[in-house]
């Protein structure tokens, strides 16, 4: 129990680093330049998702012996991009049908989804 709590503490160091990746650009891409918040999202999004797996993978979970590096990055693309949808689809669904403000949607999206993404890399990534 303690290692599984060690290992959600560290991916919850590298989540807060990337939600600030993601929530930085989020706003500067929405507000400074001037892009749709959907657009933004996605991008900043996919920027994090670099980071993430950088450091997820070097710190927080144990690479699977017989697991090679690219069947490794891809799955965790796959998982990223199912992240992605349920990000934007957070991001549509408080925006446009509740009219919540985007900059706390974002906050709301990141917490469901950073659920799902321990789950599934855990589940999916880890030889822990």
């Amino acid at each position: 129990m303690q290692k599984l709590l060690a290992q959600i503490a560290k991916f919850g160091v590298v989540g807060v680093i990337a939600f600030l990746i993601d929530y930085g650009l989020l706003l500067l891409l929405t507000e400074v330049c001037g892009l749709n918040y959907l657009l933004s999202a996605t991008i900043a999004f996919s920027v994090a998702v670099v980071f993430n797996y950088l450091a997820s993978m070097r710190y927080v979970f144990k690479h699977k012996e017989g697991f090679d590096r690219r069947r490794e990055f891809v799955l965790f693309v796959v998982l990223s991009l199912i992240g992605l949808g349920l990000n934007d689809l957070c991001m549509w669904l408080g925006v446009e049908l509740l009219s919540l403000d985007y900059r706390l949607t974002k906050i709301v999206a990141t917490g469901i989804v950073m659920v799902y993404n321990f789950v599934s890399r855990k589940k999916l990534l880890d030889a822990g």
